[in-house]
C-alpha cells in the first residue's frame, strides 16, 4: 500500500516543489495561501517565536511528522490530503518555530521507531505518553486528553471492562487499546492495521468488542450501522508529541510553541472544529 508524505509550506518559507520518493512514499506539497513577509517574520519573533537555526531537526528548515492517518478525528485522509486534529496542531507548531511542515504516514506502531531512529522529528498521532514508551523517547507537555471507550453490537451482552474477560476483542496494532487489551483476561486479542478494520470485523460478528480512543470511537459508530459506544470509559489518557530523546532544543520548542498555543486558545479552538462539545 502506498503511503502518503504530505508537505505544507507554512508563513514564511517558499513552496517546495512536489517530488516523489522512491519506495511506497509519495510527496506533496502545497504553499500556504498568504505570502510571506519581513514584517511577518519580525511580528511572529516579537511574540516569541523560536529561531529555526537553534532547532535541531532531521532537515534543516523542516520539521518532518510522522503519523498515521488512519485515526479520525485526530489524522485522516481527506482526499490527497492528511488532515485532522494533530495536523492543524503540527501546522500551529511549525508556525512558531519557523519550519515548514512535512508529514509522513506510515504503520502507527512504526510511529516511535521513526522518531527513535532519525527518519522523523517528532511523532504526533494521538499517541498516549505512556511509561513504556517514556523509555524509548521525550514527549512534550500533553496537549489533549482522552479516554479508551469500547465498541460492541447494538445487541451485545457487554456492559462494561469486567464483561471482556475471555472475549475475542479488536484493536489497532501498538495503540493504547491493544496494551490495555492484552492485560485482559483469557481475552484472545485480534490486532488491525486500521481502527476501522476492527470495527468492521466486529460489525461482521468476528470479534466480540473494540477498545479504542474515545473520539475515534464515535466517528466510528456515526460511519457504521448497528454498533455502540459503552458510557463506561475503559482508561483515561494524556495525549502528547514523540520527540527524540536528547533533542531538547526541539523539546523545549515544541513545549514554548504547545504553550503559547493553549494559552491564545489555539489548541481548544482546533479540538472544537473536529470534535463537538457534548
Amino acid at each position: 500500500m502506498k503511503k502518503k508524505i504530505l508537505t505544507i509550506a507554512l508563513a514564511g518559507l517558499m513552496a517546495a516543489s512536489l517530488a516523489a520518493c522512491g519506495g511506497s512514499k509519495t510527496t506533496e506539497t502545497k504553499a500556504n495561501e498568504s505570502s510571506a513577509t519581513s514584517e511577518s517574520v519580525a511580528d511572529s519573533k516579537s511574540e516569541g517565536s523560536a529561531d529555526a537555526s537553534q532547532i535541531k531537526t532531521v532537515e534543516a528548515g523542516k520539521l518532518l511528522v510522522a503519523t498515521n492517518a488512519e485515526f479520525p478525528p485526530y489524522e485522516y485522509h481527506d482526499g490527497d490530503k492528511i488532515v485532522g486534529i494533530d495536523m492543524d496542531i503540527a501546522d500551529a507548531i511549525a508556525k512558531k518555530l519557523g519550519l515548514e511542515v512535512e508529514v509522513e504516514d506510515i504503520a502507527f506502531d512504526s510511529v516511535i521507531l521513526e522518531v527513535t531512529s532519525g527518519k522523523a522529528d517528532i511523532g504526533l498521532a494521538g499517541i498516549s505518553a505512556t511509561e513504556e514508551r517514556k523509555q524509548s523517547v521525550d514527549f512534550s507537555d500533553t496537549y489533549t486528553t482522552s479516554k479508551q471507550l469500547i465498541i460492541v453490537k447494538d445487541d451485545s451482552t457487554i456492559a462494561g471492562a469486567k464483561d471482556l474477560e475471555g472475549k475475542k476483542l479488536g484493536v489497532q496494532t501498538g495503540t493504547t487499546g491493544d496494551i490495555l487489551a492484552s492485560d485482559v483476561k483469557d481475552a484472545t486479542v485480534e490486532r488491525y492495521d486500521k481502527g476501522m478494520d476492527a470495527v468492521q470485523a466486529l460489525s461482521q460478528g468476528k470479534i466480540d468488542a473494540v477498545v479504542i480512543d474515545s473520539a475515534v470511537a464515535n466517528k466510528f459508530v456515526e460511519e457504521v450501522s448497528g454498533l455502540k459506544v459503552l458510557d463506561e470509559a475503559y482508561a483515561d489518557e494524556n495525549y502528547a508529541i514523540a520527540v527524540k530523546k536528547g533533542n531538547k532544543e526541539l523539546l523545549d520548542g515544541v513545549n514554548k510553541a504547545l504553550s503559547e498555543l493553549k494559552a491564545d486558545g489555539t489548541i481548544d479552538s482546533i479540538i472544537a472544529k473536529y470534535i463537538k462539545a457534548e
